[in-house]
């Protein structure tokens, strides 16, 4: 069980509980899995690219990722349906809290004019969503053997219901949200 596991089990389960007047245990909104998602929109020239993307996102994220193809052909940007365009990584159970953990309190303060995260990214159905900017601000990755700085979009998927429980759920575990 991972340090974020246990305070979620000990400190924020009981305390949405109380605030909600959930009748049950099993309502109190719970985290289901993080999806880290990266385009490599230079893979289109230089498919070499999409290989540094998906090493960078296996240390990131410490599993292999899935490359992603496009959808659709878009002749302006030279692009064909089913080219390799980016890559994706999907974080369940303890290497999900184990990433969140670092997130939060490792990689996130590391931010250049950091004041916080986004209060409004949530969908409306307990998800959240925040992109970053570039990928150095983690700590596995080696300032020297990056060759170009990419971004990431990393979402959160809750059981929640509602903005207001799943902003509770991450505020108590900890999410850095702007005043």
């Amino acid at each position: 069980m991972t340090r974020l596991e246990e305070k979620y089990t000990e400190q924020v389960k009981p305390s949405l509980m109380k605030e909600f007047n959930y009748s049950s245990v099993m309502e109190a909104p719970k985290l289901v899995k993080v999806v880290i998602n990266m385009g490599v929109g230079d893979a289109i020239a230089n498919p070499k690219a999409l290989d540094e993307a998906v090493e960078e996102l296996t240390q990131i994220a410490g599993q292999k990722p899935v490359i992603t193809k496009a959808k659709k052909s878009i002749a302006n940007f030279k692009l064909r349906e089913g080219m390799p365009i980016g890559c994706k990584v999907t974080l369940r159970g303890d290497r999900m809290y184990e990433f969140l953990d670092k997130l939060m309190n490792a990689s996130l303060p590391r931010v250049r004019d950091f004041h916080g995260v986004s209060a409004t990214a949530f969908d409306g159905r307990g998800n959240y969503t925040l992109g970053i900017k570039e990928q150095l601000i983690f700590p596995e990755i080696n300032f020297d053997k990056v060759n170009k700085v990419r971004g990431m979009d990393i979402v959160i998927v809750t059981t929640a219901k509602t903005n207001k429980e799943a902003y509770t759920l991450l505020k108590e575990l900890g999410m850095p949200f702007a005043k």
